[in-house]
């Protein structure tokens, strides 16, 4: 007979090998292969459920009705607040204000009346109540305990019998029953189980904490955001104090919506009009700049556009911060070949106001537009903004959503938009544009010419 051979499988994605490696082949993963005997193929018994099936509209439905956190911003992007027994992941990188949230979440929690239990596994109880008086989040019904092991987790959990759990980090908690160590796989896997099951059993919501690579995703197997709820991701440079909460998964509500934060030394504190943080305030029209709006999820905001074009170098350099260099690169091209600015021999530099990190688009033709007033050194007129995806061949293309980022941009006083042509329809769709003006145009060339921002294309020598 044929000896039966063990195989090595991935933890992370279920990639099986005939021998160890220490980098798995499919998802690239170091040191989660780990030995496996041949799964055996048997039968299982049927047994009796404990609950018996019963018509959906039996099941009660007040045990799952949604719970505020009174924190505005977050419960917007929860999707009007939190679902009894639902397990959220609250990601992020270190430092980003992660904790500070949870523990303001806990204490409005508590104040309102609920049993609050925060499970601290990388501070000691003493250092989290220095924070939360520094913060003011001090409460009698907030339980607040350090451990790092699950069954003295799951015993707290027992003892208080909390409606709203915080653990901080499930990558610091461990169990005897799972190999691996702390923030393995295996051990992460099984604790974030073990809690889901806590929380729907107990009908408690729970907020757990979770760290990320270096890449900015999830730390963890993939397995994790599959056994969870809500996925959340927490981001924010650490040079500005801006925060945003970021939805990218939600059973119960949108997985599109964004939350605003601002880090202030008393906490953190929610921006409910954050339009005005990426926009700088000049009381005369400045060269190279020009403002467009952006949307974070569903939410419109505001973003100015900042370039300097400097004399000809011999090795011109190009930079952006908050930008995509590679858009910067293709935006060049077309304003050179399509719109006659000769920038090739010119240093160029392009960046954001207030540290915001822009990826839409849209931003395309606020860019261009901030480029040639750089490059002519004239300004455009106050309160104008420009919209529209810049094309290869020097066409601009609609946006998606451009009725909910005029209706802001009107809101916040913009007297003239140059819109891509083709959308002539959402002047009629959005309720008040005030005295904004709305300009349509088919091309970048267009676009440049009607704020008096051209130069004469040359003709190609023979």
């Amino acid at each position: 007979m044929a000896k039966k051979q063990d195989t090595y499988t991935c933890t992370e994605c279920g990639w099986s090998s005939v021998r160890w490696v220490g980098r798995c082949g499919e998802c690239q993963a170091w040191g989660t292969v780990v030995e496996r005997g041949a799964p055996k193929l048997r039968s299982v018994a049927a047994s009796v459920p404990t609950e018996q099936a019963v018509p959906i509209t039996q099941v009660p439905a007040d045990s799952a009705r949604r719970r505020l956190t009174t924190i505005k911003e977050l419960d917007r992007v929860l999707g009007n607040g939190v679902v009894p027994g639902a397990v959220v992941l609250l990601a992020g990188e270190p430092g980003v204000g992660k904790s500070t949230l949870l523990l303001d979440v806990a204490a409005k929690w508590a104040r309102s009346g609920e049993k609050t239990l925060y499970i601290s596994g990388e501070e000691s109880a003493s250092q989290v109540r220095l924070r939360a008086e520094r913060t003011g989040t001090v409460d009698d019904r907030l339980y607040l305990a350090a451990e790092t092991d699950l069954g003295t987790v799951l015993g707290h959990i027992e003892q208080v019998r909390p409606s709203l759990l915080v653990l901080d980090s499930v990558q610091t908690i461990s169990t005897a029953e799972a190999d691996g160590a702390p923030g393995g796989p295996s051990q992460v896997r099984e604790i974030t189980g073990a809690i889901a099951r806590v929380a729907k059993r107990q009908h408690m919501a729970a907020v757990i904490v979770g760290h990320v690579t270096k890449d900015g995703g999830i730390a963890g197997p993939r397995t994790l955001e599959h056994l969870v709820d809500v996925v959340l991701t927490f981001e924010g440079d650490r040079h500005s104090g801006f925060r945003m909460v970021r939805a990218t998964k939600n059973r119960f509500g949108p997985a599109d919506e964004v939350g605003c934060f601002e880090m202030s030394e008393s906490g953190i504190v929610e921006v409910p009009d954050p339009s005005g943080l990426f926009t700088s305030e000049h009381k005369e029209p400045v060269p190279g700049t020009c403002v467009t709006v952006t949307l974070e999820g569903r939410r419109p905001l505001l973003a100015e556009i900042q370039a300097l074009v400097a004399a000809p170098s011999s090795s011109p350099r190009r930079t952006t911060h908050g930008l995509d260099s590679s858009r910067l690169a293709m935006v060049l091209a077309v304003i050179e070949r399509k719109a006659g600015h000769q920038l090739a021999a010119q240093d160029v530099y392009a960046s954001t106001v207030g540290g915001a990190r822009v990826t839409d688009p849209s931003v395309d033709l606020a860019l261009a537009v901030a480029i040639a007033s750089a490059a002519l050194d004239k300004p455009l007129a106050k309160r104008t903004l420009a919209l529209g995806e810049v094309g290869l061949a020097g066409d601009l293309r609609r946006v998606p959503a451009a009725e909910r980022r005029l209706a802001e941009a009107a809101r916040l006083g913009f007297e003239l938009a140059i819109i891509p042509k083709g959308s002539r329809d959402v002047t009629t769709r959005v309720p008040r544009l005030g005295a904004m003006k709305v300009t349509e145009v088919a091309s970048l060339a267009d676009a440049l010419a009607e704020l008096g921002l051209t130069r004469p294309i040359p003709a190609s020598g023979g």
